[in-house]
């Protein structure tokens, strides 16, 4: 060893580098509060480090972005701690930046002959937001995607060259393959380069001037080595520690993959910049436009710190304590506004839904990539857009949910809201004018229509059109319209209720119920089929116990059992709705097309008709293949149940809709 190192000494002068490095004079001795500088410098490390590992995986193109991100996460041996590592190191260093600032400032580590050191550091901290900002696309999700859409636009406010630094940043004037690559050159190209220039720099000046102390008499003057040393390399440690933990239990998120055509509602800045977005917010400070919130006040702010070596130069010990002041009351604005935030974002129900479905939408994404299909060719975006677990949720809210609701929501997990009275009332919470389908074709769905036919269906008693028939009904005109409590199927449920719930009708109940459901057929349900054939006699031959022995479904439903025809012909339809396949996927496309026809409701129908126009043969497919279970299996949670929630905000008065009829 000793001989090696002489052979390295004799040839490079290491040693004198060492000593140069280790034997810096620290007045007042080692201190806690000089570890920052360090952690930095060891944090940037760690990302460069992790960096390249990610690099040797990773394909910037709007097609293989989230996949080969997907890949690093899932597939790759170690991939999600090195993720983990560099996304909480990133965060880590804007964090230890920040104190590093406020330490510099408070001790006057800023002031003559410091003042270079100091604009050196002001630029490092510029390089590392351009370093978050630009490395926050590169997953190419959802969250990403949209949160760098805002950047470029807020580019764009920019007096005078506005356009034309968008259009650089971008890459042209739309928002696509270009803006990727254009951000991952300069997240692992130009701005590491520039950061290791100005880091250089930076060192090689602190070095000519030394530690600027606050109390140099507070301890007996020591060198870095060993005691500094070993505080920084305790910190350091602190700071892996952190990361590595957050890497482990928490790790990098990922959302779905960025989709132009999918709104994305929960678009936010990572965690550090949320006290800007929230500085945006204010009434006073959006009137007066983008340009002055987010160019012209954090221009006035940095020229501020920027100009702090020349206002202690040029006030003395009043410009000090002005400039610490000013960087306390900026530290706490900071910390008051990402509060703000924070509390506003938990608070606001919309932001809520919209995490809940972005978290869902990313978690599927990463199921179905994980699944035994893998990765299609046309790239994971296709992955969502062809499935209707994702899908289905949405086309019911833009289609379904201005009537119908999905468990008391509307199939995205919120209720649905209606305007006030005036223009001055807050929204109310919307009742429904038809059916829950959150359940339907289901043996549940199919045992509120045999035993509680009106409350299943009492909803539609809320629709204008109900109140409209039934007032003139009462003033005497004759009106033909579904009415759930007085229709020849409500007559009867209410009339055999007692004998529908008797102990020697219990079995025939749930084999009816058993066939019903096995008509509908979806994905995923088992049947039993002793009690589907036993449901089907009973459907067709009214074999019942007591006095509801005789009466049966066919002799009203002429197409009982029946298969449902792929071009029905309304010239054989009875007078009532056809059960043929009832609840089937294909039973439920032609109603969704054809409400108004014979074999549905005829003239008695209020539901509109969805043309290919309305509703696309692919859309209509995803809906009805959502409504019937007939998707990929999926282990992420759905959205949770508003029923009750929906009953409790309409029994409170929150709509002025009727509310509907009580259960039985």
């Amino acid at each position: 060893m000793i001989a090696l190192i002489n052979w390295l000494e004799t040839r490079t002068g290491f040693k004198a580098l060492i000593h140069e490095a280790f034997n810096e004079r620290v007045p007042g001795g080692a201190r806690w509060r000089y570890v920052w500088g360090s952690t930095l410098v060891f944090t940037f490390t760690l990302q460069v480090i992790t960096g390249f590992m990610l690099w040797a995986a990773y394909s910037p193109s709007t097609r293989t972005a989230w996949e080969s991100v997907y890949y690093i996460q899932h597939e790759m041996f170690l991939g999600n701690i090195i993720r983990g590592l560099h996304h909480y190191a990133a965060q880590g260093m804007v964090v230890l930046m920040a104190i590093h600032l406020i330490q510099v400032i408070i001790d006057g580590a800023y002031k003559a002959p410091r003042e270079m050191n100091f604009w050196l550091g002001i630029v490092l901290m510029m390089i590392v937001l351009g370093l978050s900002l630009t490395g926050y696309l590169l997953p190419w999700d959802q969250k990403g995607y949209y949160a760098t859409q805002v950047t470029t636009n807020i580019m764009s406010a920019t007096p005078g060259v506005g356009r034309e630094v968008q259009i650089l940043a971008q890459g042209g004037s739309d928002y696509g393959h270009l803006t990727l690559t254009r951000f991952f050159a300069m997240h692992a190209g130009i701005l590491p380069t520039l950061l290791v220039g100005f880091l250089a720099l930076h060192i090689y000046v602190f070095r000519r001037h030394g530690l600027t102390v606050h109390d140099p008499n507070r301890a007996p003057e020591t060198t870095f080595w060993p005691d500094q040393v070993l505080k920084d390399s305790v910190a350091c440690l602190a700071v892996l520690a952190v990361v590595l933990l957050l890497a482990i239990f928490r790790g990098a998120e990922m959302s779905a993959p960025a989709d132009p055509s999918v709104k994305f509602d929960a678009a936010r800045p990572e965690w550090y910049f949320l006290f800007l977005f929230r500085f945006l917010k204010f009434h006073a400070v959006d009137a007066l436009g983008v340009t002055f919130g987010a160019i012209i006040v954090p221009g006035i702010i940095m020229g501020i710190i920027a100009m702090m070596p020349i206002t202690a130069k040029v006030f003395g010990g009043f410009g000090h304590q002005l400039n610490r002041a000013f960087i306390w009351a900026l530290s706490l604005g900071v910390v008051v506004l990402t509060v703000m935030a924070f509390y506003e974002d938990a608070n606001n129900k919309d932001h809520q839904a919209a995490l809940t479905e972005a978290h869902r939408d990313g978690q599927r994404a990463i199921e179905l990539a994980s699944g035994p299909d893998k990765i299609p060719v046309e790239g994971a975006v296709s992955l969502l857009r062809k499935d209707p677990f994702t899908q289905g949720p949405r086309l019911f809210e833009q289609n379904c949910s201005g009537c119908h609701r999905y468990n008391g929501h509307d199939g995205r997990g919120s209720l649905v809201t209606e305007a006030g009275k005036t223009e001055l009332d807050p929204p109310v919470t919307g009742s429904p004018t038809a059916a829950d389908l959150g359940s339907f074709g289901s043996r549940e769905w199919m045992t509120a229509i045999v035993m509680d036919y009106s409350n299943h269906f009492a909803w539609m008693k809320n629709s204008k059109w109900f109140l409209d028939a039934q007032a003139k009904s009462a003033a005497g005109e004759t009106v033909d319209y579904i009415n759930p409590d007085s229709s020849e199927m409500a007559d009867w449920t209410s009339g055999n209720l007692e004998s529908l719930k008797s102990a020697e009708n219990a079995d025939n109940v749930k084999a009816l119920v058993e066939f019903l459901a096995a008509e509908a057929g979806h994905v995923g349900t088992t049947y039993d089929s002793a009690l589907v054939e036993k449901g089907r006699e009973l459907a067709i031959k009214g074999e019942w116990a007591g006095a509801l022995n005789g009466t049966s479904c066919a002799s009203c439903h002429d197409t009982i059992g029946q298969d449902f025809p792929s071009n029905p012909d309304d010239s054989t339809a009875g007078s009532y709705p056809t059960l043929a396949k009832y609840g089937s996927a294909a039973w439920l496309k032609d109603f969704i097309r054809h409400p108004d026809a014979a074999r549905h409701y005829g003239a008695k129908n209020q539901m509109v008709s969805y043309s290919p126009e309305k509703l696309s043969e692919e859309n209509l497919d995803l809906l009805v293949r959502w409504l019937t279970h007939d998707y990929t299996t999926s282990t992420v949670p759905d959205y949770a149940d508003q029923m009750d929630v929906l009953k409790s905000a309409l029994t409170q008065g929150t709509s002025a809709a009727p509310e509907p009829a009580p259960e039985k």
